[in-house]
Formats: C-alpha cells, structure tokens, sequence
C-alpha cells in the first residue's frame, strides 16, 4: 500500500492490527507514525494505551508481548517501535533460552513477527518503524507481512523527482512555486525530504497563505542565493556562459563549506547525465524532452542548447573529469589544491 493510500484509511479510521513501514526514506515512516501516535487515541486514553519503544531498548519478545495485552478503557491500544531495525531478531528467529520447551517443528522456521501474524490482538495497533532497511521480498517472511499486516516501502526519491514532489507539497499547504525556485530547492537541498519540509515548513511560517514562494524569499530565508547556486551553474554551464560561470565558481571558492565540492559533483553528474539522455530521445520536441527526462517544460529548451554545445564525444570526456575529480576531492593525486581550485580547474576542462 502506498503512503497516500495509507494516510486516506487512517483518517477514515479504518485501522490495521500491524504497520510494517520500511525503507531509505524515513520522511513517509516518521509521517505515518507521527499520525498515529496523536490521532488514534485522545488525551485521557494514551496515558495507559499508547506505548513507545525503542529498538535498542527491547527484544522481539517484549514487543510483541505487549501487543498481546488488551487496552484499558478504550478500543484500541498503540504501540510504536522506533528504530525497529536495532532489534536483531525483530525479523529472524528468537533464540531460544536454556530449558525452554521445544516448539513444533511448524514455529520453528517462522519469524517472530510472522508468529504474532498468525494471531495478532485486533485491539491493538502495532507500528513497526523499519528504516533505513527492507525485508526481501522474494522470502515468505514479506509475503506473510503483505497479506496480514499494512506495509509501506519507502523509498527515497530519485533527483529528479524531487522538484515535483515540492510543487505538490507547497500546493498541498496552500502556497504556489514557480519551476525554478522549486528547481533551486530540490538541487541545493538534495533528496531528503526531511531537510526539505523542515526547510519549507519554517519559510511558510513567515508568509501570507496562499502566496508565491519566489527567490528572493528562498534567498531571504533559507540562504540559497538566488544567482549563485548549482542551478544557475548548470544553466551557465549548459548555455556555455563562461562569465557566468567563473563568477558562480569563484562564489563556491570562496564559500567551501556552503557549497562542498562533493555535492556540486552529484548535481552536475545528474546534470550531464540527463544532457546525454537528451541526445538519444528520438523526439526532441519539448513535451517528449519534459517525459524523457523529468524536466519541468519550461527548461526543455534549455537542454536543446545545451545539447548543441555538447556532443556526445564531449560529454564523455566530462563524464571523465567528472570521475577524475570526484577522486581528487577525496584526496586521491590532489595535491594542496583546495576543493575550490579544484572546482575551477574541472569547470575550465568543462568550458574549453
């Protein structure tokens, strides 16, 4: 079940005895969690009802020993396991202690979760927060949990699925975004969509609902310098300004720690990644350039541009000076340069 569909259940009150939520992308998991922790049960029934756990804290056993208890006037009791992924036997087998009765055969190739499956206590709502990891699905442990239990894989976005994401979360909240800031955003940001809310949640505080997030607010508030940032030196890059882009670099240069080389790599890896799939797209026209490559339309034209001032011979040298300098920036035949001299001498190579 994906995460929409989850959280239309969970506000229609239509509950699962078991949330299995796993995955990289802890934002889906901790938005889950986080909603069944403060919505499923009122003030006076969660101080008896509701229990938080801890992975490196308890066993497989302790927690599902307390998803077999029974609530205390209420319907329903919540359990949350935190950090599911430090309790070593939450997904293997329990090790059995000294004299303990031998179980059949039967129990003794299942899970623990798989045991609490076979009969979970429909009075409680178990949530497992499984992050950071994910059960293989090809064993008989996920297809157990797929037909028992709510799972939600959460996966981390793809780069450029990022910009997109942002659009609808703004509009979610009320607000409106131009293709280019959400742009600005999704490269300075990355793809942790933690960092990202966090950083729209605190610039939404400060504006009017229902206004344009532009630049200069994201400048204003975030720090991501409009016109200095790994977008518009990709743009510079793309269109072969090189004024443009010696000034940006040199801005990077000089402000290493707000700009680290490592991260400027990825973005333009990304970049000229998506700038060779361009040249194999059969249809260049600008609605099969935003589909091919998860562009917003209106940078379509950009990567015509940019397409004409790289060839592919071109981009596989930068492919290898991409490759070179990823190296030199952890060390590797650098020399003294510093990260910023060696950002202008790629740029250079990239330019000439």
């Amino acid at each position: 079940m994906d995460f929409n569909q989850i959280m239309t259940e969970l506000k229609s009150r239509k509950y699962s005895p078991v949330y299995f939520l796993m995955g990289n992308e802890p934002y889906f998991i901790d938005m889950v969690a986080d909603y069944i922790e403060a919505k499923v049960l009122d003030d006076s029934e969660k101080e008896f009802n509701q229990t938080v756990l801890y992975g490196g804290d308890v066993t497989a056993d302790e927690v599902f020993g307390a998803a077999r208890r029974f609530p205390m006037m209420s319907e329903y009791q919540v359990i949350i396991v935190k950090e599911a992924q430090n309790i070593k036997n939450i997904a293997g087998k329990e090790k059995e202690s000294e004299g303990e009765k031998e179980k059949k055969d039967a129990e003794k190739t299942k899970y623990p979760i798989e045991l609490y499956l076979d009969n979970p206590q429909k009075s409680t709502i178990l949530v497992i927060c499984y992050k950071y990891k994910s059960v293989d699905k090809r064993k008989v442990l996920y297809k157990q949990l797929e037909k028992k239990a709510v799972v939600l894989e959460s996966k981390k976005l793809y780069d450029n699925q990022v910009s997109a994401w942002i659009d609808n979360y703004i509009k979610g909240k009320g607000y409106t975004m131009g293709p280019k800031a959400s742009s600005v955003l999704a490269e300075s940001l990355g793809t942790s969509l933690s960092k990202v809310t966090n950083e729209l949640d605190k610039l939404m505080i400060n504006l009017p609902p229902k206004s344009e997030i532009t630049l200069d607010i994201i400048q204003t508030n975030i720090g991501i310098s409009k016109d200095y940032n790994v977008f518009e030196l990709q743009n510079a890059l793309g269109k072969k300004d090189v004024l443009k882009a010696n000034r940006i670099i040199n801005y990077f240069a000089a402000n290493e720690k707000e700009h680290p080389l490592p991260m400027t790599l990825s973005v333009l890896f990304g970049y000229f990644y998506k700038l060779m799939l361009y040249h194999y797209l059969p249809d260049k026209s600008k609605n099969a350039v935003m589909a091919g490559l998860g562009v917003p339309f209106n940078f379509a034209d950009d990567y015509k541009v940019a397409g004409a001032n790289y060839p592919m011979p071109k981009l596989k040298k930068i492919f290898s000076y991409l490759r070179e300098y990823d190296l030199k920036s952890k060390g590797v035949d650098s020399g003294s340069a510093s990260n910023g001299e060696l950002l202008k001498e790629m740029v250079f190579k990239f330019l000439h």
